[in-house]
């Protein structure tokens, strides 16, 4: 697993937002394309050579730039096969509205395949089970099953679907947008500390933990020091170019 960005809300200069690039028997899995990750994205592997696309939600920091992966792919003189992308109805409406005659109509550049809370998907040797998780908008975790297991909270709040996602998960990736409390009061429930992070991972014995969708600002070491508080595990925060071998 490749981090191409770990940034909540917008890209911090010279960051990006949410993505990963997961890897398994030569097959590439793109979670989450927020803003700024296609450039990133490029430096490890051409356009092309992404085999799926799996969405948390529809908030732009977390697929804005599916677009310009789709248009990378469909303006080239030998665009490859539609690439399939798969999200919660309705999450892509606002992305997919872009260039829609050329991607859909003209070029039929991608497939969409949508799913709900508890479905179970086989995405090339991946299977990935879903659960929806507390946000502002509706939001699907993620528990990634090859020869490893991956958790992936999208944005969420604390919940115990997070703990039954990450159980005994050899890494989770999760939102830890604030350090130590929750600081607005409309966030409460929808957002995640360190903290929370921490003590979920810990609750489910997951064997990592990664830090992302941190503020813009914040540091890495205030996030590592709260979560360390409540996870004794290999801890770590998604920064650009960081790799998971799991």
């Amino acid at each position: 697993m490749t981090v191409l960005g770990g940034c909540g809300g917008w890209p911090a200069a010279g960051q990006a937002c949410s993505g990963y690039l997961i890897e398994a028997s030569g097959f590439r899995l793109l979670i989450d394309p927020g803003y700024a990750t296609l450039p990133r994205l490029l430096t490890y592997v051409d356009a092309a050579e992404v085999d799926a696309v799996l969405v948390s939600h529809e908030h732009p920091d977390h697929c804005a730039d599916l677009n310009p992966l789709l248009r990378a792919r469909a303006l080239r003189e030998d665009p490859p096969p539609p690439l399939p992308v798969h999200a919660l109805p309705g999450a892509l409406d606002a992305i997919l509205a872009l260039d829609h005659e050329m991607l859909t109509e003209r070029r039929h550049t991608y497939d969409l395949h949508t799913f709900g809370d508890r479905d179970q998907l086989t995405i090339g040797p991946f299977v990935v089970d879903v659960r929806l998780l507390p946000h502002f908008v509706t939001n699907a975790g993620f528990r990634i099953t090859a020869s490893a297991v991956l958790a992936y909270t999208g944005d969420c709040g604390p919940d115990p679907g997070v703990v039954e996602l990450a159980h005994e998960a050899d890494a989770l990736i999760a939102e830890a947008t604030y350090v130590d409390e929750v600081s607005d009061p409309s966030s409460l429930g929808r957002l995640s500390t360190a903290r929370d992070a921490a003590w979920q991972a810990n609750a489910a014995g997951a064997r990592r933990l990664m830090l992302t969708h941190l503020w813009p600002g914040t540091a890495s070491n205030e996030a590592i020091r709260a979560a360390r508080e409540h996870y004794p595990g290999p801890l770590s925060v998604a920064a650009p170019g960081a790799v998971l071998e799991i």
